[in-house]
């Protein structure tokens, strides 16, 4: 394997009648040389990434090897998570839900777990309108030192019963490391949240755990950043990354955030991920997440994820851009019409 300096730097494309002992016989030059290598297996070709000191791949005679069709650099200053590296986009699986390529996720629930009735009833309620995942706060950070934080650890044990009764699967943020054990005993997707897109430590964290992380761009980050953020984790073996725009800020304030639209187009032709917006957030306004959540399957979105509870006007947490869970079916079809006419259906 590569020393943890090492970075992908070259592409090496098999040719359509490649072989897999041709496609074994260049891993292992690569490996014997000591570099890593990574072998994506799309519909069209196979290309191997491969990872280590430039002077050593510069020594080896790749493109007279058997089945090899080119050879290419790696130029972008992210490798893992470039669509360069992925023929075929990343589907994400968790319990038999899929998000990309094809699947739109509709991940909903509450912004925070308050009490066990408020998340079931909404657990309850996005289940039968056909979400894919179950999102739900435990720990959450407020920009206010003196607002609710979550229930924390209570609230892992709530959001294992939501699981348990509607089989949803849980999306939950993790803030601190020392909670990486208890998150990940109930977490079936781990979220880092935009304020901590740059907390490298905890990126790398969730980059050794064997679950898919959805990571969020922060509020001031370029897209390019947020890609680097994505390979602090999959330069760690987690490769299963879901993006997620969820606006970020500029001199408009007629929402509360600018939700970069754009930024899902491009995140699409650079990564091989899966791209998901958060319109609520964004939003701050109800009546508004409608209007984007339409916009993020218009422009190409893998899915999106979205805040209900059964009485929003009783929120401890951005009670205004929560979705009544009574209307949440309602939202959902047009969400799932929209999904299906871009060519998509609910994962």
């Amino acid at each position: 394997m590569a020393s943890n300096n090492a970075s992908p730097e070259l592409l090496i494309v098999m040719g359509a009648g490649a072989t897999p002992d041709q496609t074994e016989h260049v891993v292992a030059r690569l490996q014997e040389a000591g570099a890593d290598a990574r072998v994506s297996r799309g519909r069209e070709a196979t290309v191997i990434g491969a990872i280590g000191a430039r002077d050593t791949l510069a020594s080896l005679p790749l493109e007279g090897y058997p089945g090899v069709d080119r050879v290419l650099p790696i130029l972008k200053p992210y490798k893992l998570v470039a669509r360069e590296l992925a023929p075929d986009p990343t589907v994400i699986e968790v319990h038999g839900r899929r998000i990309g390529d094809g699947y739109f996720g509709l991940v909903a629930g509450p912004c925070t777990v308050e009490y066990r009735e408020q998340t079931l009833e909404t657990a309850r309620a996005v289940a039968d309108a056909g979400a894919t995942m179950l999102r739900g706060g435990a720990f959450k950070p407020r920009t206010s030192p003196y607002t609710f934080q979550g229930l924390g650890l209570d609230a892992l044990e709530v959001l294992r019963e939501a699981r348990e009764e509607t089989g949803l699967p849980i999306v939950t943020e993790l803030l601190d490391p020392r909670h990486v054990e208890e998150v990940l005993e109930v977490a079936d997707v781990v979220q880092i949240g935009a304020r901590n897109m740059q907390n490298f430590l905890l990126l790398a964290e969730v980059g050794r755990i064997d679950k898919p992380v959805l990571l969020k761009r922060g509020p001031s980050a370029s897209v390019e950043e947020l890609l680097m953020a994505a390979e602090y984790v999959a330069k760690e073996g987690n490769e299963r990354i879901i993006l997620c725009e969820r606006g970020i800020k500029t001199f408009e304030r007629s929402l509360r955030y600018t939700l970069d639209l754009g930024s899902v187009a491009v995140l699409k032709e650079e990564t091989h991920l899966p791209v998901i917006v958060d319109p609520s957030h964004a939003a701050g306004r109800r009546a508004l997440v409608l209007p984007l959540a339409r916009a993020a399957a218009a422009v190409g979105a893998d899915g999106i994820i979205v805040e209900a509870h059964p009485r929003p006007e009783e929120a401890l947490c951005d009670g205004p851009q929560q979705i009544p869970a009574d209307e949440f079916g309602a939202f959902a079809r047009e969400v799932a019409d929209l999904a299906a006419l871009m060519g998509k259906q609910i994962g």
